[in-house]
């Protein structure tokens, strides 16, 4: 059942587990990956149909081209054909993309794909879609101190965070991760200040609605005092 009183607006996800999830089956990384883009896929449409504002995937990191150059292209080009076939599908659920990140480093094809996606939903408001991709926080936090500091004001909490890649999206208010694992992962570290955290052995191609639907429930019944009493 789905229900849109959990209080939540945006929701962030590190999704961990698509190699592990293929290693279980006997199956290339890759074929974890396609399985992860499928994932993506179901989840977006019910964060929707959850009555999610925003929602912040942590598609690839800086770190990230540490990995074996086979994999890195196996990613990229999962992520271009993510793009491509469902633009048309952002467009009939009034889905907004937002890339957060130096995304504009990458390939010039796939910066070209990214600026046409942008573009093409830049119009649409039932829900955002930030894709976190060549993302490190910890490169954001310096951008944005930079950014900061040439201004009149100089560096404060506030300028900085008008200069974070997620400017214009609501405040963090739950931050998922996938597989078990317990750390951040330089995701969305000023963001997360606040933000509820919740952790699940789920790998991430098996994540399902049921579960995003279980971690919202779980943060409907936190009491959030921020630093207060």
């Amino acid at each position: 059942m789905i229900i849109h009183d959990h209080g939540a607006r945006h929701v962030a996800i590190i999704m961990d587990g698509n190699g592990r999830w293929a290693k279980k089956r006997h199956l290339p990384r890759v074929a974890g990956h396609r399985a992860g883009v499928e994932a993506v896929r179901t989840i977006v449409r019910a964060a929707g149909d959850m009555g999610l504002e925003a929602m912040t995937l942590y598609a690839f990191s800086s770190e990230n081209w540490k990995r074996p150059e086979e994999e890195v292209s196996d990613l990229m080009g999962l992520m271009k054909r993510f793009i491509l076939s469902d633009l048309d599908e952002f467009a009939a659920n009034d889905v907004r993309l937002k890339v957060i990140g130096n995304w504009r480093a990458l390939a010039p094809d796939v910066v070209a794909l990214i600026e046409n996606a942008l573009d093409r939903t830049a119009g649409n408001k039932r829900t955002t879609l930030a894709v976190a991709l060549n993302y490190g926080a910890q490169d954001e936090l310096v951008r944005a101190a930079r950014a900061a500091a040439a201004e009149e004001g100089g560096i404060t909490a506030e300028t900085i965070e008008a200069h974070l890649d997620t400017t214009g999206l609501p405040p963090l208010d739950l931050l998922i991760r996938t597989s078990g694992e317990v750390r951040l992962s330089n995701f969305l570290l000023w963001q997360a200040a606040y933000a509820e955290l919740y952790f699940t052995d789920r790998l991430w191609p098996d994540f399902t609605p049921a579960d995003l639907q279980a971690a919202l429930d779980h943060f409907a019944r936190r009491e959030r005092g921020f630093g207060g009493l």
